[in-house]
């Protein structure tokens, strides 16, 4: 008998399936995100631009709207013989008639003579102005200032002298626009814009979002083809790609068929070297056993013992050589099915029970070394059990955890377990030990149970050694599978 309670476990390395994750390390998300932060900057850019250029528009044109009711202000008064201002301004807006407006217009005297003052109705006080020290007048005796109107709203103020006759008379003209009112119009223009902006940003965003999505579509199908060729589906990557991804379909193309060249060659080799050495131990086992007695003895069981290392050094060298492999797939459930039916046969007084998910398992491995696997194992089970051996096969679901990350590692669990003695646990790390029998009345030759543990190291999976339910041992194998 040869068993052990629990193998150390292998370090998984197995390959996680392609995908176009979302996220910081994702060339999508980089695209869209970089693309999203130039699209908002531009957009910030022409708000500002559109902004300020509106409103030096709307300050111009208010600027020169109270310029022109100035000259026409001017043009509308006059003064008569005995020095009293005269005229009825119109200038053509209801703004100067409303009280309170903000929009007012008054002349006053500015020189010697000139008496009475004129201002518009909506004009309901006076209006303090700043003096000449403060705001002086230009060459042509015009100034322009702010200052606060009569409900507080802010006033942009034109304001000129002017001589009104050959006397040289001469009045202060002044006309005040509601600034308040141009502020106002130029927040409602930026609201508006930020808006209209806003929507045309959004819809922006999402158009070159979708587009590059779509123009990667390509690395998706490449993802897929990936998929189809670690399944064992293809041997190759298939269909068109774009001329910027075509070279890498080509190269991973040939790296696949290098891989096979190299599987190819290994076992080639192996076989060769199985082939080489059969013959030469085959005589020395016959020489051996021709020679009797002692020495004889001694050369047939050495020369034995030589071809069964051999043929374990062969197997897993030829499992090393293909574990890395893209395109073995085994169905798991028929091979199980399979074995079972023929231990059964071999073995009718032992009853043997089968569990079976309602879901296909395909192993990541060649047919030829499940079998091997389930084999010893079966075998190891029949042997020792007394009456019944229960087999059971199930998909478990685990994580990984690598670099930071965490990915979906596809799992499969056989369990097989007898009603037999077991193993005592003082004895289990001498159970595995290469032709190692805890038991010598029980034929075999103590490599079952350490060929199983080498296959499940080699393909990165666990074995484990409990104590069953039933009262024997618990053989568990955790190995990977393909979607």
């Amino acid at each position: 008998m040869s068993r052990r309670r629990k193998a150390e476990p292998h370090k998984q390395t197995a390959r996680t399936p392609l995908s176009l994750r979302f996220g910081p390390r994702s060339l999508a998300f980089r695209v869209i995100a970089f693309s999203t932060v130039w699209a908002i900057l531009t957009l910030i850019v022409i708000f500002t631009l559109i902004t300020t250029l509106y409103r030096q528009a709307s300050e111009r044109g208010f600027d020169s709207l109270l310029s022109a009711h100035l000259f026409n202000l001017i043009g509308s008064v006059g003064v008569s013989e005995g020095g009293s201002l005269t005229g009825a301004p119109d200038l053509g807006d209801l703004r100067f008639s409303e009280p309170n407006s903000g929009w007012y217009w008054s002349v006053e005297p500015a020189s010697e003579g000139v008496s009475g003052e004129l201002h518009s109705s909506s004009m309901t006080t006076a209006i303090l102005s700043p003096s000449v020290a403060e705001v002086p007048f230009n060459a042509s005796f015009q100034r322009s200032y702010t200052t606060e109107g009569i409900d507080g709203e802010e006033l942009e103020v034109f304001e000129s002298e002017f001589v009104l006759d050959a006397k040289n008379r001469a009045a202060r003209f002044r006309v005040m626009g509601n600034r308040t009112e141009l502020e106002q119009e130029i927040s409602a223009f930026q609201r508006r814009l930020l808006t209209y902006l806003s929507l045309f940003g959004v819809g922006m965003i999402a158009i070159n979002a979708i587009a590059i999505l779509l123009g990667l579509q390509p690395l998706r199908r490449v993802r897929d083809a990936l998929a189809m060729v670690r399944e064992g589906t293809a041997q190759k990557l298939d269909g068109r790609f774009p001329a910027e991804i075509e070279p890498l379909a080509n190269e991973t193309n040939a790296l696949i068929e290098n891989n096979k060249r190299i599987v190819e060659r290994s076992r080639t080799q192996v076989g060769n070297l199985a082939h080489s050495l059969k013959t030469p131990l085959a005589v020395l086992i016959n020489e051996g056993r021709a020679l009797g007695g002692a020495k004889g003895q001694l050369i047939a069981e050495q020369a034995a013992s030589m071809q069964k290392q051999i043929d374990h050094y062969l197997q897993r060298a030829r499992v090393a050589a293909q574990r890395d492999s893209v395109v073995y797939r085994t169905p798991v459930t028929p091979l199980v099915q399979r074995m079972v039916r023929v231990l059964q046969k071999l073995n009718p007084q032992t009853a043997l029970s089968l569990s079976l998910p309602a879901v296909d398992i395909v192993f990541a491995g060649e047919r030829e070394d499940l079998e091997e696997l389930l084999g010893n194992l079966l075998d190891n089970a029949m042997k020792w059990a007394k009456s019944a051996v229960a087999v059971s096969v199930a998909p478990i679901s685990a994580k990984k955890t690598g670099a930071g990350k965490e990915g979906a590692v596809n799992l499969f669990e056989i369990s097989i377990e007898d009603d037999g003695p077991g193993i005592p646990e003082d004895k289990a790390r001498e159970a595995l030990k290469r032709g190692r029998r805890l038991d010598e009345t029980k034929p075999g030759t103590g490599l079952g149970l350490a060929i199983v543990a080498d296959l499940v190291n080699e393909y990165g999976g666990v074995l484990a050694l409990e104590r069953s339910s039933m009262g024997g041992l618990k053989a568990v194998v955790r190995m990977r599978s393909l979607h």
